[in-house]
């Protein structure tokens, strides 16, 4: 690179100081701090596009998803506040689990100083111009991209143990990426973030990355909040291990999809690279998105009503597109009975659906006659959410099980993980919960149900139903046709809930205000929190 243009460059970057000091945030203080906020980062990784003119802008695509969003989040607030209202002796302890995850550069910071995570001392966020930045700034640039690779893999690492280096010198802070940076590249990003210096390296594309904060143990609490015993409370990574999937994609090539094209990586002076990932981190929560969108202002979200639509709409088509199959099978009738299976496959490489456990997948099957009327239909949508012929919307203490085999309309085959107590008793409480009753979620290619660790093993009748296995899961439908004349057309889809309605409800008895606006959330949007992942059809 040549002189002028290295004089550019380090005039770019004195410009690129200007905003953060004309907002009266000075670099000494910044210094104090481990982690940058995002909008450091904006300035030269946004107005990006491919040489076809696709925006592929790194910063409006990151700031609209579940991971910018993630302190924000009103469900997990909820549910935060609900587990210091069960355990008030551990509260402390608790905000120091739970801000693991969804504060993560503001924990890191307090655990340094041999501090607790705090969580409600920085909500609500629309009352906190100030002093609230790296809690507010969620799964944020910095950190991620300062993680080393030390104890990648490990248990070490899991429930956030990453390892973020200490500064070599005041003003040296690595900061890890795929790409081999020019030295005047360097120098514009050293001087635009007081320090933090690009170094390539691959581990940032390494799976076991994601899998330091979504592989995820939660502490067991009993009376006076004393630990009784661990949950495996997300496993995405263990069952990604345990499937084909290692050998074929990593978890970024998944949810970052790659950019087929040339495309540069910073707006300041950046070449064209082949290989860029895009930062829309697509999953399973379009449902959060949404909510993100419609209630924006009162959560103080900084991504744009259009951005946070579209972040919405790309993880609903990843999810139609890259989640599920479906297929019927062996339609038979006689002797006045319809038979039909019903084949769903997993096309993820984890269980599916995986991670929180508040989600769930249900088939939805209907069967009509020569006329159009309907004569049979197992797992229809109520208005608010519930599904019907669910035990566990209908019940909190009961639940439904997996099936081999469905022959009246109040069965349903139903894909979830339920937990249970230390009684043994159905629960939504995460510290309350010490396992889980029933945990048939369909199971990646690849994974074998009877080596599978515990922590993520097939519980209940679908642990010995010879139907359920790696790849997917086969239920038969036996229906009663009485006078009924066909043709019968056999309609079935497997809808999806990220939140479920009995993890929704559940809120209802804790008057804070977390619980009670997230409860309200939901009821006002009851009708969009299903999407449909796949469907399929046919005529006998």
């Amino acid at each position: 690179m040549g002189k002028n243009a290295i004089w550019v460059a380090v005039i770019v970057g004195c410009l690129l100081l200007l905003p953060r000091a004309m907002r009266g945030k000075g670099e000494d203080q910044k210094l104090k701090q481990e982690f940058h906020t995002a909008d450091r980062c904006l300035a030269c990784h946004n107005q990006l596009s491919t040489v076809r003119g696709e925006d592929v802008s790194i910063g409006t695509e990151w700031r609209a998803t579940i991971m910018a969003n993630s302190a924000r989040d009103p469900y997990w607030q909820g549910s935060v506040r609900r587990e210091t209202v069960d355990h008030p002796e551990v509260k402390a302890e608790i905000e120091d689990e739970c801000s693991v995850c969804h504060m993560p550069a503001a924990r890191y910071e307090s655990k340094i100083k041999g501090e607790k995570g705090e969580i409600f001392k920085y909500l609500p966020f629309v009352e906190h111009p100030q002093g609230a930045e790296a809690a507010e700034d969620g799964v944020s640039c910095s950190l991620c991209h300062q993680m080393t690779s030390k104890n990648f893999g490990t248990r070490e690492s899991f429930n956030g143990g990453f390892v973020i280096d200490p500064p070599l010198e005041k003003q040296n802070r690595p900061e890890y990426g795929p790409f081999e940076v020019s030295p005047g590249q360097r120098l514009i990003m050293e001087s635009s973030t007081g320090g933090y210096r690009p170094i390539q390296s691959a581990h940032i594309r390494d799976s076991a990355l994601c899998g330091t904060c979504h592989q995820l143990y939660t502490t067991a609490r009993g009376e006076g909040g004393k630990a009784i015993g661990t949950l495996p409370e997300q496993m995405p990574y263990l069952e990604y291990l345990h499937s084909d999937s290692p050998r074929l994609y990593t978890c970024q090539s998944c949810h970052m999809p790659e950019v087929r094209e040339m495309t540069p990586i910073s707006s300041v002076l950046g070449p064209l690279r082949q290989g860029l990932h895009r930062h829309v981190f697509v999953g399973g929560n379009f449902f959060m998105e949404r909510i993100f969108n419609q209630y924006r202002d009162e959560l103080d979200v900084a991504a744009l009503p259009q951005e946070l639509t579209a972040a919405s709409q790309l993880s609903l088509d990843f999810l139609k597109s890259q989640a599920a199959r479906m297929e019927i099978r062996n339609v038979a009738v006689a002797d006045g009975r319809l038979q039909a299976e019903v084949f769903v496959q997993n096309l993820t490489g984890h269980k599916l659906p995986t991670a929180y456990p508040s989600r769930r997948a249900w088939i939805h099957l209907t069967v009509k006659d020569r006329n159009g009327r309907l004569i049979f239909e197992s797992g229809a949508l109520n208005p608010d959410g519930s599904v019907q012929g669910n035990d566990n919307d209908a019940d909190k203490e009961r639940f439904e099980p997996h099936y081999r085999e469905i022959t009246s309309a109040d069965q349903v085959q139903i894909y979830e993980d339920i937990m249970k107590d230390s009684e043994g008793r159905v629960t939504t409480g995460l510290l309350t919960a010490i396992g889980y009753v029933k945990d048939n979620r369909l199971l990646p290619s690849g994974f074998d149900k009877s080596t599978a660790v515990s922590d993520i093993a097939v519980i209940g009748n679908a642990r010995n139903d010879p139907a359920f296995i790696a790849g997917g899961d086969t239920v038969r439908y036996l229906v009663a046709l009485d006078t009924a004349q066909g043709p019968f057309h056999i309609h079935a889809e497997l809808l999806y809930q990220p939140i479920g309605f009995r993890w929704a409800h559940n809120l209802e008895p804790y008057k804070q205000p977390e619980p009670q606006r997230f409860l309200g959330y939901y009821q006002s949007m009851s009708n969009a929190t299903t999407t449909v992942l796949t469907r399929a059809e046919t005529t006998r």
